[in-house]
């Protein structure tokens, strides 16, 4: 299978099965984020599984978080909860800040930003489901994931990774892509 073919048949996947997911598989995962494009060789990022006994205490903090953000939509927390206790493994993922330098730590974002990419093409190549989340039940901007996660200093969260083997039946209901053509969104200069 080709690179291109690969892009065009990611998907994200948010109904997993419910079954543990290898150790080595993840670290799989782990190494070819590490291969990603970086400035300067930083390597900018850090990796948190969350998995077990942490995993449960993440679904207590995202069910108080949930409950908090849409007191009026209990639908709504109670399918995003589903999805995370659905889940076998959570990495959140971080870029390092550069104290004094917003430009380095931009590129460091864009940079473990491409290590999620990575992760995710690697994902479909082991036979995983895997959803990039940001809001909602990826808590990225809520200050419990980073004290959950250990208050490292000098780090930002750029993604809360779900991960799993995919539900068979969600894969068979989900969608072809959609795509605006780059011709709608190509300047030549």
């Amino acid at each position: 299978m080709t690179i291109i073919s690969q892009l065009k048949e990611r998907r994200a996947v948010r109904d997993h099965e419910a079954r543990e997911v290898e150790q080595e598989k993840i670290e799989q995962l782990l190494e070819a984020a590490t291969w990603a494009p970086n400035d300067r060789m930083r390597e900018p990022w850090s990796f948190y599984v969350i998995q077990g006994e942490a995993k449960k205490k993440y679904e207590e903090l995202a069910e108080a978080y949930l409950k908090e953000r849409f007191p009026t939509k209990p639908h709504l927390v109670e399918s995003s909860l589903k999805a995370v206790k659905n889940t076998p493994v959570h990495i959140v993922v971080t870029a390092d800040t550069v104290e004094g330098d917003e430009e380095a730590t931009e590129d460091n974002k864009y940079a473990v930003s491409c290590a999620i990419h990575s992760m995710w093409l690697a994902a479909k190549e082991l036979g995983l489901g895997f959803v990039w989340r940001t809001r909602g039940v990826g808590l990225v901007r809520d200050e419990r994931l980073y004290e959950f996660i250990g208050k490292p200093s000098g780090k930002v969260v750029v993604g809360n990774v779900f991960l799993g083997y995919p539900n068979e039946e969600s894969l068979t209901k989900m969608k072809e892509p959609a795509r605006t053509p780059f011709t709608e969104k190509t300047t030549w200069l």
